[in-house]
């Protein structure tokens, strides 16, 4: 498929790594300079994909990791041709909290499925649609825990530290184009203003405002 126009950015990491932090303040600032963002997540973004995340992350069911990389890919289909698409064709700037990574990680290096098969499963669910950018935020699996101050968990929050475990390492293993890995530790700011700089190279050509890290 045609190359879309926009820029499509993605951030990943392990659970309380502080991806909706960091994406909720790069839409904010890109916002400010003028530029027409779409700021969604997966799974979900549409109103089907939604109904999947409830099942998927609900801790009613018990879903075989087969079952969990189809719903996820069918999420992620959905959502790409409703919602990523046009809006890149439109010219915006889409955040997109998670995409095909955290497939790979969580299903493939954190399941045990095979890699081959997800990464087909990716292709097929995204029509070989790729971010331009993909921030990764790293954090130690001992964190999760200082960081979750009572909250009710998840079904994948759920999972053993020995999950968590595959998740990280899994993450610490993806390379590619457009992947940047950052200390999800570094405190949020500082956090930002290395994403802004890392930023400011594709605003030449694909940003309506030049980006100011400043």
């Amino acid at each position: 498929m045609r190359t879309p126009k926009g820029l499509f950015i993605v951030l990943e990491g392990p659970d309380k790594s502080g991806k909706s932090t960091q994406a909720r303040l790069l839409v904010a600032k890109l916002r400010a300079l003028g530029n027409d963002v779409l700021h969604t997540r997966e799974p979900g973004g549409t109103s089907f994909a939604e109904e999947v995340r409830r099942i998927l992350l609900s801790n009613d069911y018990q879903v075989h990791p087969v079952a969990e990389l189809l719903l996820y890919e069918a999420s992620r289909a959905q959502h790409t041709e409703e919602r990523l698409r046009p809006a890149l064709a439109a010219g915006k700037v889409v955040v997109c909290e998670r995409y095909t990574l955290s497939t790979t990680v969580y299903q493939g290096h954190a399941r045990r499925l095979d890699l081959k098969l997800v990464a087909s499963a990716n292709k097929i669910a995204t029509g070989g649609l790729t971010p331009d950018l993909t921030f990764v935020l790293d954090l130690p699996e001992s964190e999760f825990g200082a960081r979750d101050a009572g909250r009710v968990h998840d079904r994948l929050e759920n999972e053993p530290a020995d999950f968590r475990r595959r998740v990280r390492e899994g993450y610490r293993k993806a390379k590619g184009r457009g992947i940047v890995r950052l200390d999800g530790r570094m405190p949020v700011a500082e956090i930002q203003a290395r994403m802004l700089a890392l930023l400011e190279p594709l605003t030449k050509s694909k940003l309506r405002t030049k980006l100011s890290t400043k």
